[in-house]
């Protein structure tokens, strides 16, 4: 059974954060294959400015479940290590967050779930180690390259954690 290639946004910035971005990695061994893992960069918050700052990566990996399925799966992932989107401020500290950033060349639009997702083109903290994996990939929407995305926007704040 082959599956598709999936770009999953990692982010912590309560606790442990580099072991909060670790452990979430080993738990989602369990889901893909062929897992590669970008740098780790420090991110200064960019929507709600009073809280710590975050520690932000991207892994890359084979998925051979259907997206609601990795969505599903992610969201037990989040909530085994702490986490309830329920009970949390929107864009506030987290002990982990994952999102789906790209899916293959998939474009889902549904209420619970975006791919590609929404925000991937405004965040510096997605497409720096988005593009450090895969510097040539391109909005499956537009067909336009990542990267061009990237030297659009102003400095956000994301500085090279850990290589």
């Amino acid at each position: 059974m082959t599956g598709e290639s999936v770009y999953l946004s990692l982010g912590s910035n309560l606790g442990r954060r580099e072991r909060n971005l670790s452990a979430a990695v080993k738990a989602l061994v369990r889901i893909l294959s062929e897992i590669r893992c970008s740098s780790i960069y420090e991110t200064r918050p960019m929507y709600v400015a009073e809280q710590p700052k975050f520690l932000n990566m991207v892994v890359a990996g084979i998925c051979v479940l259907q997206p609601r399925e990795l969505l599903r799966r992610i969201l037990a992932i989040e909530l085994q290590m702490g986490r309830d989107r329920d009970k949390y401020t929107p864009k506030g500290p987290r002990i982990i967050d994952i999102d789906i950033l790209l899916f293959g060349r998939r474009i889902v639009k549904q209420e619970e779930l975006s791919i590609p997702h929404p925000r991937l083109k405004e965040r510096q903290f997605v497409l720096i180690p988005l593009l450090e994996l895969e510097p040539n990939l391109r909005d499956p929407e537009s067909e336009r390259p990542l990267a061009e995305s990237l030297r659009s926007l102003e400095d956000q704040g994301v500085y090279i954690f850990r290589a």
